[in-house]
């Protein structure tokens, strides 16, 4: 097995010194054009990559951004990972993703291997049951943080979604349309962001007096959504409209309407949320409360350059309105429209 090149490798191929193509490597120093391009010419022939960690231990800038997130299959989280990674890359960072799947003890063992192997800043969506030893080995460590979704400490900077107000605005869109038999649909742990939502839905079907509510349980994927759907059809079946955890769980839950031979927007409403991309193209296309996921995450990674370059900053917590998208999964019932 060939040896991995080095420095050294690459300077006796150049025929300069060491000390020479690392300056070069980093951009630095006062070094003729003509032995820069020498030297690179020798890294490329040796297929030499620096060392970034070796260099990051040399300034104490590490350039590595660790992303900890929950499920990261669901599209949604994807999209926001695709903005995060847009706006770091473009400012010099890599960014390590690793999933959690809310479990607190997998979670733990991403969190001691980021920092054994360092990382200059950390994105996290903290896992149900996160303890509290966990939040102070990440502040023993000094590591700049910035939580996602889950605003679980107001000592750490915050990028999240205002839940609460979001499923309101929908349910609200819902009565104004004259759906009385209103559902929520979506979720199975009673995390922070469900709860809000939850919340939001509860509080307008209590204010038009619609109690007391439906809240259905269901995984936020598009089968359990399908399946959640069919089983609140049939022990619900005046449902007339839901409002739904997430656009996932909204697309399953269209499915499950269509194959009771009903239609999606004018036999049964549904809301979706995020707007994800497959929300616009799916058929029909899914009324969702929009979020946009990848400007999200372009928004995440702002905050946490903001925490690295100003690391003295109060911590702040940024939430952002959902914006109702109206598309064709939601109408007037059909007795309202009989009647008009």
């Amino acid at each position: 097995m060939s040896r991995k090149p080095t420095l050294n490798t690459v300077a006796r191929e150049a025929g300069v010194s060491i000390p020479t193509v690392s300056q070069v490597m980093r951009g630095a120093g006062r070094i003729s054009e003509e032995t820069r391009e020498k030297v690179l010419r020798a890294a490329r022939d040796l297929h030499y990559v620096p060392n970034s960690r070796a260099a990051a231990m040399r300034s104490g800038e590490n350039r590595e951004i660790g992303f900890v997130i929950n499920q990261l299959g669901n599209p949604f989280n994807a999209e926001v990972v695709s903005g995060v990674v847009d706006l770091l890359e473009a400012e010099g960072y890599l960014v390590s993703i690793v999933d959690t799947r809310d479990d607190h003890e997998r979670q733990a063992r991403q969190l001691e291997a980021f920092i054994r192997h360092g990382r200059g800043g950390l994105l996290w969506v903290p896992a149900i049951d996160t303890s509290d030893e966990t939040f102070d080995l990440l502040a023993a460590q000094g590591i700049p943080v910035v939580t996602f979704l889950r605003n679980v400490r107001r000592d750490l900077d915050h990028v999240g979604i205002r839940n609460a107000e979001a499923t309101s605005i929908a349910t609200r869109h819902l009565v104004d349309l004259g759906h009385r038999q209103i559902a929520y649909l979506g979720g199975t742990d009673l995390t922070i962001v469900r709860k809000q939502r939850i919340s939001g839905y509860e509080e307008v079907m209590a204010e038009v007096g619609l109690a007391p509510s439906v809240v259905w349980d269901s995984e936020d994927n598009k089968i359990a959504g399908l399946d959640a759907m069919s089983a609140l059809l049939s022990a619900h079946p005046n449902t007339t409209a839901v409002v739904c955890n997430g656009d996932m769980v909204a697309l399953g839950a269209c499915l499950a309407v269509t194959r009771a031979g009903l239609v999606p927007g004018r036999d049964v409403s549904v809301i979706g949320f995020d707007n994800i991309q497959d929300a616009a193209v799916s058929t029909p296309p899914l009324s969702t409360m929009a979020v946009s996921p990848h400007k999200l995450g372009r928004k995440l990674a702002r905050a946490l350059l903001d925490r690295i370059e100003d690391p003295d900053l109060p911590a702040t917590a940024v939430e952002i309105s959902a914006e109702l998208l109206l598309r064709e999964t939601t109408g007037a019932p059909a007795h309202v429209q009989l009647n008009s």
